[in-house]
């Protein structure tokens, strides 16, 4: 079966999905997209409404999104390794854990929208400070009370986890989210280290 994916270096959640497919073994082809919060790219849109990347094409051209279902779908169809999905008891934690990376990155793009694409006269400093008082209370619980979870193998969780964690390195350099959160950074660096993360640094 051909998966095909509208893809864009820069995107984290394009990346989550290529961890997973790299993890897996699942043979992903890379389709070039224009998405952007301002002016959508109409390719992507006549197959996903939203516009938004990633959006995973089927051989018929059936459209599987967002990034959590994509990742889902491709875990389900792996052909090398074991599942990153637990079907026993830690399944909730692990879906918990993807939502709580992605709910991070989230916040940190709309921080960037606000303060890289909106004119400065009409940018709204509550709300970009809101969006980072986000991102600072997730990773408070990553380091805390997720910590254990996220380190235990590496499944869904930890691969949301960790590209929440690169994005904020490559948009946010100037952050210094390892000096309060030490054990997430020693757990980042080692994790970086795995051929499927270091195959997807995030690129201009």
């Amino acid at each position: 079966m051909t998966i095909r994916l509208f893809f864009s270096p820069a995107s984290p959640f394009v990346r989550k999905v290529m961890v997973v497919a790299h993890e897996r073994g699942v043979e992903i082809e890379k389709l070039p997209s224009a998405a952007w919060p301002v002016k959508r790219d109409p390719e992507i849109v006549r197959h996903n409404s939203t516009g938004k990347v990633p959006c995973l094409l089927l051989e018929d051209d059936t459209p599987v999104f967002d990034s959590r279902v994509i990742c889902a779908y491709i875990d389900s169809r792996g052909m090398v390794g074991d599942t990153l999905y637990p079907q026993d008891a830690r399944r909730f934690t692990v879906l918990t854990l993807e939502a709580l990376g992605d709910a991070i990155l989230e916040a940190a793009l709309l921080h960037r929208y606000e303060n890289v694409l909106r004119p400065e006269e009409k940018r709204w400093d509550d709300w970009s400070r809101g969006q980072m008082e986000k991102v600072d209370s997730g990773l408070d619980d990553l380091e805390g009370r997720w910590f254990d979870n996220i380190s235990d193998g590496f499944h869904a969780g930890s691969i949301a986890a960790a590209c929440a964690l690169g994005y904020l390195d490559f948009r946010f350099a100037a952050k210094d989210w390892r000096g309060t959160h030490p054990k997430l950074a020693e757990w980042f660096a080692e994790v970086s280290a795995r051929p499927s993360l270091a195959a997807s640094v995030p690129t201009a």
